[in-house]
């Protein structure tokens, strides 16, 4: 039945469930936004003003001078550098080994292949203080003369970038592995068929269409490696070799800590997360919903 034109329509009455649904999200959203926000005004206080009327306070003065203060006194674009040597090619390579195990299980038929792919998801249960002190003396065994500015695996980047590919493969290898499930088997035969060998059959065919779990995987990885500082205690010894995560150490001094000052580097340091996520968005959600719909 069709409306008649210029008559008012009727409106949708209100639910009460979709009304406390909408409030239950946004008090969960500022819940979640209040340390930030909170964070954000320490930041951009003088500490004389918070020492004197506290932090909670209706502020007099806004400045960036903490943030100025912050960047110059940690050094912070070094440790971005240092950071960004390690992260880019543990995410890399992280992504390239994982969808590799991750195509092997998931196209072709073995007797061992839930076992293998078990295997790799079986480290993520491992917790990492447990292996300490054996890859501790592992690294500090291995020498790399030439390769690495201390001669040993100990105390470099490339360490970090092994250990990180180390801990996340499992996880995205097993991600990986039921996104391709998901694909088509035609796609595949028809590839074999023509003559396409496994190589070409995986990076031509396979991975092109696992971009969204791609770009989802690269998000996290990004994220989790980025705000690593465990690993950099344990296998850094020099401090301009560690990431980014330390640099926050450098505004703290022996016996006096402006809090205001450490907030403005928090939130520096937060950045390129931020930028991450917002390039990826698109992507990241995307191969978060796959699935979604089907069944």
């Amino acid at each position: 039945m069709s409306t008649v034109a210029g008559a008012p329509q009727q409106r949708t009455p209100i639910r009460p469930a979709r009304v406390l649904l909408h409030t239950f999200l946004v008090v969960t959203a500022l819940a979640w936004l209040a340390p930030l926000l909170w964070a954000l005004l320490a930041a951009m206080r003088p500490y004389a003003e918070t020492s004197e009327k506290g932090y909670v306070s209706w502020p007099d003065k806004l400045t960036f001078d903490n943030f100025t203060n912050a960047f110059q006194q940690s050094d912070m674009l070094h440790y971005f550098g240092n950071t960004l040597l390690i992260a880019v090619p543990a995410v890399l390579l992280t992504l390239l080994l994982s969808s590799m195990v991750a195509f092997y299980v998931s196209r072709f038929d073995f007797r061992v292949n839930l076992s293998l792919l078990l295997l790799f998801t079986a480290g993520n249960l491992l917790p990492q203080q447990v292996i300490i002190t054996p890859l501790y003396r592992l690294y500090l065994l291995i020498d790399l003369p030439g390769i690495t500015m201390s001669g040993k695996l100990y105390d470099s980047a490339l360490g970090l970038v092994l250990i990180h590919v180390a801990f996340q493969s499992g996880f995205c290898a097993f991600v990986l592995s039921n996104y391709m499930r998901s694909l088509p088997h035609e796609l595949t035969e028809a590839a074999l068929v023509d003559g396409a060998s496994v190589w070409r059959l995986y990076w031509q065919i396979v991975l092109p269409l696992c971009k969204p779990a791609m770009a989802a995987l690269a998000t996290l990885l990004s994220i989790w490696i980025y705000n690593d500082f465990f690993w950099a205690i344990v296998l850094i010894s020099t401090g301009e070799n560690m990431p980014i995560t330390s640099a926050l150490n450098n505004l703290s001094g022996q016996y006096f800590t402006d809090p205001n000052l450490v907030a403005a580097g928090a939130l520096l340091t937060a950045i390129p997360t931020l930028i991450v996520y917002f390039v990826l968005q698109r992507q990241f959600v995307s191969g978060l919903t796959l699935g979604a719909n089907k069944g």
